[in-house]
């Protein structure tokens, strides 16, 4: 007998079965789908926790906390923040000096990592000598690059200033004169800009040939092309050279602290002792802070409160440009 000649007490009971059963399905489908979902996401979440996580909360119970890595920490509320904002000489200094490098160093390294890359890119005889040529400075270790850096920037002996002189231009103090050591430091990244300037040629490669030939057939000049097909092509590669340019801007310090301790004639050892910044806290970086609050002074507490100012200041860069990414290259309209 069909559900069509049941009575309407016996048809419902049916219905509302099925339905149920129905639901039961794709609740347990759904179920499913989650639990291999998680699975597959397992081994992120995991590393996610104990790596960003775990760290972060830790930086952030232990800014509260006078610690100094070999007693129980001790409940001091907001003493550390308050120690470093206001009683703390260099964090001012080192403050400016690491968004002075976000600005200028990171504008410096992707306008030349842009300019080359298209430079190359233009050449038509001998291009991979050139690329090559500039790719090998991005391979020399930091601490190399930078001791060379400092005994060619020597304001005594060094070639550059040597070179300066007999020209009759002004020769700088550069890595022992306060207004220009940061300058020194901004040459120095902008001489490894082996990294960028492969990317930006990638980039510049991946641009449609049709687009210029288009733009060339309505009369557009080389500026007009470059605003109109270049720019708006490339606008991710340069929003990614930009905030991973901030992020290591964030965490500059071998260059600084070994440039700075060159200058000043202290190279460490057994007894010495070295204050960063050198000269004047010019070259002075909220990493070098971090470290020297950290394992020079044992004041885990104040330590904690600069990383977290670092991290909150990267994460508010990265959010702006993310936001600001049309402005901040220029519309192709």
């Amino acid at each position: 007998m069909s559900t069509d000649t049941l009575p309407a007490t016996e048809a419902a009971p049916a219905a509302s079965g099925s339905t149920a059963a129905r639901r039961n399905t794709l609740r347990s489908r759904r179920r499913s789908n989650a639990l291999r979902t998680l699975a597959f996401m397992s081994p992120w979440l995991i590393g996610f926790g104990f790596f960003f996580v775990y760290p972060l909360v830790s930086t952030v119970y232990f800014s509260l906390m006078k610690y100094d890595g070999l007693n129980a920490p001790e409940w001091r509320g907001l003493d550390n923040w308050e120690y470093v904002f206001t009683s703390f000489p260099q964090f001012w200094p080192a403050l400016r000096n690491t968004l002075w490098l976000c600005v200028v160093m990171v504008s410096c390294r992707v306008v030349f990592g842009l300019g080359i890359g298209m430079l190359i890119t233009k050449i038509k005889t001998g291009a991979g000598i050139f690329r090559t040529l500039f790719y090998l400075p991005f391979l020399a270790p930091p601490v190399a690059a930078t001791l060379a850096f400092v005994f060619l920037l020597n304001p005594g002996t060094g070639p550059v200033n040597t070179l300066l002189e007999a020209i009759g231009l002004p020769a700088p103090a550069w890595f022992t004169d306060p207004a220009w050591a940061k300058p020194a430091l901004t040459l120095l990244a902008v001489w490894g800009i082996g990294d960028l300037m492969v990317i930006f040629m990638a980039a510049l490669l991946d641009v449609p040939k049709e687009q210029y030939e288009a733009a060339e057939l309505d009369g557009a000049n080389g500026r007009q092309r470059f605003r109109h097909i270049t720019l708006p092509n490339i606008s991710p590669i340069i929003l990614f050279a930009v905030v991973t340019g901030i992020i290591g801007a964030m965490q500059y310090y071998t260059q600084p602290i070994v440039a700075s301790k060159v200058a000043s004639g202290v190279m460490g050892g057994s007894g010495v002792t070295f204050v960063p910044g050198y000269p004047d806290d010019s070259t002075l970086t909220l990493p070098q802070l971090v470290y020297s609050l950290g394992f020079s002074q044992f004041n885990y507490g104040a330590a904690c409160v600069v990383a977290l100012v670092l991290f909150a200041f990267s994460m508010a860069f990265t959010a702006l440009l993310m936001r600001r990414r049309g402005g901040l290259i220029g519309s192709g309209d």
